[in-house]
């Protein structure tokens, strides 16, 4: 069986607020994820992939990885980033990171930096991801990025390289001490 096919006959994780304005996690079973941070969720659910969860799929599978899980800096559904609260909720904030710590319990994983220019899109964002880094320490997993940050230095959103660019270490404190 390829590992294309094995990650799609996969158990799904799929956590979200149970009036469906906000996804949690989203992502396959496996023992050696690819955890990918995006700045909020669309609408993808299992079995029904938006174009960003296909091309983490192929960027999991083409870097070697059983299975992937999308994460997200605040778990709104959105179509847009525009569309997201003004400010945001601290009840899903508080639920977001509860989410994230879970699934991160005792697993060093790679997690993929994957949010592009769209941090910038509400002013909360960084203060959420700053919360979400402390989170992720913790685990001793090191973060990803797709090929060379932006010009701007934010680590590129899956939609928008190649479908052959490599990972590389991505500094996510540095990234946030950059931001201030």
């Amino acid at each position: 069986m390829t590992t294309d096919a094995a990650i799609a006959q996969q158990q799904w994780i799929y956590e979200r607020a149970a009036d469906g304005s906000a996804r949690f996690a989203l992502g396959t079973l496996g023992e050696n994820p690819l955890i990918c941070f995006g700045i909020n969720p669309s609408t993808a659910v299992p079995g029904v992939p938006d174009p960003t969860i296909k091309r983490l799929t192929r960027f999991a599978v083409d870097n070697g990885y059983d299975s992937w899980m999308m994460l997200n800096v605040y778990p709104q559904i959105s179509t847009d980033p525009r569309g997201l609260d003004l400010e945001h909720r601290a009840e899903l904030k508080f639920e977001n990171e509860r989410h994230i710590a879970s699934l991160l319990e005792g697993r060093r994983t790679a997690l993929l930096a994957a949010w592009g220019g769209l941090i910038e899109t509400r002013a909360y964002l960084r203060a959420l991801l700053q919360d979400i880094a402390q989170i992720t320490s913790a685990t001793g997993s090191g973060w990803l990025s797709l090929g060379e940050p932006t010009k701007h230095g934010h680590p590129r959103h899956p939609l928008y390289v190649k479908a052959n660019v490599p990972l590389r270490p991505f500094d996510v404190d540095g990234y946030l001490r950059g931001l201030r």
